[in-house]
C-alpha cells in the first residue's frame, strides 16, 4: 500500500470521526438547551423554598457550563472558513452571552464583577431565563432545518407541529403557577387547543382563572398557532444558519404556497415583519383608546393592549375581560371595537393578499413619485393583483357588507335595541366581522334572534381566507363554489373570472373541502347530541360550527359541556385549523402522476 493511499485513508477516517463527534456535540447542545429550559419551567412554574432554589441555581450553572463546553469543543473541531462563520453565527453570539451569565452567577472568571451594570443585568433570574430560551430557540431552529427535507410530508409536518404545540401548551398550563386553583388535564388541553388553533372557546375564564404567567402562555400559544410554529422555526433556523438546503426550501414552498423557491425565506421574513408591525400598531392604538373605562396601571394597560392586539390579528378571540368586549367598561368604547375589527379583517385576509396589495401600493407610490419629481410617464405593470386576491377581497367585502346590513335589520330591536344609532351600526359591523373566525363579542349573543343565529353560523362556516390566521372553509372555497353554480347554469364547462380560467383542481379541492367540513360538523353534532343533549340542539350546532371555523363565539354552553363533549370539540377545533383535507392528504400516499385514463361516462346528477 502506497504512502499516499495510507494518508488518504487516515484522513478519511479522521474526517468521519470528526463529523460524528460534531453531530454528537450538536446533540449535546440540544440536550443542554432542553435541560436548561426544563429548569426554567420548574423554577417559574412551582413555588420553592430557599434551599430548593439554591439547588435549582446550581443545576442551572452546571447546564450552562455544559452548553459552553459543548459549543467550544465544536468550535475547535470546525474547519473555519467563511461559510462556517456564517453557519456558526448564532453560536458565536450565544457562547459569550452564556459565559457572561455563568460568570455573573458563579464569579468563575471575575469578568462580570468588574462592571456593576453587567453584573446587575446578568445576575437577574429573568436574564438567565431569556438567555436559556434564546439558546433553545437557536438549537431547535437550526435543528428543524436538519430534520426537514424534500422527503418529509408537508401536510403531516404541518399537522404534527400543531399537535405537538397543543400538548406542549397543555403541559405549560398544568404548571401550578399558571393558574390560581389548578386545572384539569381536559381543560388544559381544551384551552391549549383553543389558543393554538386560534379559536377562542373557553371552559374557564381567562381573566380570573389564569395567573399572569398562564395568560402569557396563552398569548404565546396564540402567536405561534396563528402563524404556525414551522414559520417561526424555519425563519430563525435560516437566520441563524445563514442558509438552507434545497430540501428545506421545497418543504417550505409546500407549506407557504410560494411559487418561487428563491423567495421562500424572503416571504418568511416578510410574514414575521408584517405581523409584528401590525400587532405593534394595533397595540398602540388600543392603548391610546384605554383613556377611559380601564381601572389599572400603565403596565397593565400595555399588557392588555398587547394581548388583545395579538389575539385580534391572529383571529383568536381570547380576552382578559370576563365578559369579553361586552364588559360594562368596554361595551360602549366603539373606537376600541373598530380597532379590533380592523385587526381581525387584516389577519383574516391572508398574507398573500396583503403582500399583493402592498405591491400594488408600492407600484403607484413609485410611479407617482417619478411622475411628480422627474416628470416621467407611468411604467405599466400588467396584472399586479392576481385572481386569488380579487376573489378574496370581493368575497370578504360582500360578506362584511351583507352581514352588517342583515344583522343591523334583524337585531335593531333585539340585542341592539338599547344602543344609539352609532352603537347599532358598530355592533352589527363588529358581529359581522367577528363571526368570520375571530370570536370577540361586543353584544349579548344569547339575545340574538334565531335568524341572526343562523346567519352567524353561515358566516362562521365560511370563515377567513387561505394562508391567513383564521379558519373556516375559506372565502375562496365559497367563491369558487358560487362561480361553479353560475358556470353550470350558463352551460359552460369551465369557470371563468376576470379574463382567467379557474383550474379544475381548484374546483375539485373546493368541493372536497366543502363536503368534508359538513361531514365533520355533522358527525360532531350527532355525537354531542348523544353526550350533551340537555344543552339544546341549536346551541350545540352553533358551538360546533364555531369550533370548526375556529371562531370562538358561543351561546354560553362551553363551560357546561361534559368531558366527552369537550374532547369532541378539541378534535373539531384541530381539524378546523389544520384542515381535514390537509390531514387526509398527509395520511394517504400522494400519486405523483397518472400515465393512463379510463373511458369517461356521465353520471346522472339531476
Amino acid at each position: 500500500m502506497s504512502l499516499r493511499l495510507k494518508i488518504y485513508k487516515l484522513t478519511s477516517f479522521l474526517k468521519r470521526w470528526r463529523n460524528r463527534l460534531l453531530h454528537s456535540l450538536d446533540a449535546f447542545g440540544i440536550a443542554g438547551a432542553i435541560a436548561g429550559f426544563a429548569l426554567v419551567l420548574y423554577h417559574i412554574g412551582f413555588e420553592h423554598e430557599a434551599a430548593r432554589l439554591m439547588k435549582i441555581n446550581r443545576a442551572m450553572n452546571f447546564v450552562l457550563g455544559f452548553i459552553v463546553i459543548s459549543n467550544l469543543a465544536g468550535f475547535m473541531l470546525e474547519t473555519w472558513k467563511l461559510k462556517v462563520w456564517k453557519l456558526k453565527l448564532a453560536e458565536i453570539i450565544m457562547v459569550p452571552l452564556v459565559l457572561l451569565l455563568l460568570d455573573a452567577r458563579t464569579g468563575l472568571f471575575g469578568i462580570a464583577g468588574n462592571s456593576g451594570f453587567v453584573f446587575d443585568l446578568f445576575s437577574r433570574d429573568i436574564t438567565a431565563q431569556m438567555i436559556v430560551i434564546f439558546v433553545l430557540l437557536v438549537e431547535i431552529s437550526t435543528g428543524s432545518l436538519q430534520l426537514s427535507n424534500r422527503n418529509t410530508n408537508p401536510a403531516l409536518l404541518f399537522a404534527g407541529s400543531f399537535l405537538f404545540l397543543i400538548f406542549f401548551g397543555a403541559g405549560l398550563l398544568l404548571l401550578p403557577n399558571a393558574t390560581y386553583d389548578g386545572i384539569s388535564f381536559t381543560d388544559a388541553v381544551f384551552t391549549s387547543t383553543s389558543a393554538v388553533c386560534v379559536t377562542g372557546l373557553i371552559v374557564v375564564d381567562t381573566a380570573t382563572y389564569f395567573t399572569p404567567l398562564g395568560q402569557g402562555i396563552i398569548l404565546l400559544l396564540i402567536q405561534l398557532g396563528g402563524l404556525g410554529i414551522m414559520t417561526f422555526t424555519s425563519f430563525f433556523g435560516h437566520f441563524f444558519k445563514g442558509g438552507s438546503s434545497f430540501g428545506n426550501e421545497f418543504l417550505l414552498k409546500e407549506l407557504l404556497n410560494e411559487d418561487k423557491l428563491g423567495e421562500i425565506f424572503r416571504t418568511l421574513g416578510k410574514i414575521i415583519l408584517v405581523t409584528f408591525l401590525i400587532e405593534a400598531t394595533g397595540a398602540l392604538l388600543i392603548f391610546h383608546n384605554l383613556n377611559y373605562g380601564f381601572d389599572g396601571s400603565r403596565t397593565s394597560q400595555a399588557a392588555f393592549a398587547v394581548f388583545h392586539s395579538v389575539s385580534a390579528f391572529c383571529n383568536a378571540g381570547f380576552s382578559l375581560l370576563s365578559n369579553n368586549l361586552y364588559d360594562s367598561w368596554f361595551r360602549y368604547n366603539y373606537s376600541l371595537h373598530l380597532i379590533i375589527a380592523f385587526l381581525i379583517i387584516v389577519g383574516g385576509l391572508g398574507f398573500p393578499i396583503i403582500f399583493n396589495y402592498l405591491r400594488l401600493f408600492h407600484y403607484y407610490l413609485v410611479n407617482g413619485f417619478r411622475k411628480l419629481v422627474f416628470r416621467q410617464p407611468f411604467e405599466h405593470l400588467p396584472r399586479i393583483i392576481n385572481i386569488n386576491s380579487r376573489l378574496v377581497l370581493i368575497t370578504t367585502l360582500f360578506l362584511l357588507i351583507s352581514g352588517t346590513a342583515l344583522l343591523f335589520l334583524l337585531e335593531y330591536n333585539a340585542s341592539l335595541k338599547d344602543l344609539s344609532l352609532q352603537g347599532k351600526l358598530t355592533g352589527a359591523f363588529f358581529n359581522a366581522v367577528t363571526a368570520r373566525t375571530a370570536g370577540f363579542n361586543s353584544t349579548d349573543l344569547t339575545a340574538l334572534v334565531p335568524a341572526s343565529v343562523l346567519l352567524m353560523i353561515f358566516l362562521m362556516w365560511i370563515g377567513a381566507s387561505p394562508a391567513s390566521t383564521g379558519g373556516g372553509i375559506k372565502t375562496t372555497t365559497f367563491a369558487v363554489a358560487f362561480l361553479n353554480i353560475f358556470s353550470i347554469a350558463r352551460g359552460k364547462d369551465q369557470i371563468e373570472y376576470k379574463g382567467r380560467e379557474i383550474s379544475n383542481s381548484s374546483v375539485r379541492k373546493a368541493s372536497a373541502v366543502t363536503w368534508l367540513s359538513l361531514m365533520v360538523i355533522g358527525l360532531a353534532v350527532l355525537l354531542l347530541q348523544i353526550t350533551d343533549e340537555k344543552l339544546g340542539a341549536i346551541n350545540l350546532i352553533f358551538e360546533t360550527f364555531s369550533a370548526y371555523g375556529t371562531v370562538g363565539l358561543s351561546l354560553g354552553i362551553t363551560s357546561a359541556l361534559s368531558v366527552t363533549g369537550r374532547w369532541i370539540l378539541i378534535v373539531v377545533m384541530f381539524l378546523g385549523r389544520v384542515g381535514t383535507l390537509t390531514l387526509l392528504v398527509g395520511l394517504f400516499r400522494k400519486v405523483r402522476s397518472l400515465h393512463y385514463s379510463y373511458p369517461a361516462e356521465n353520471v346522472l346528477i339531476t
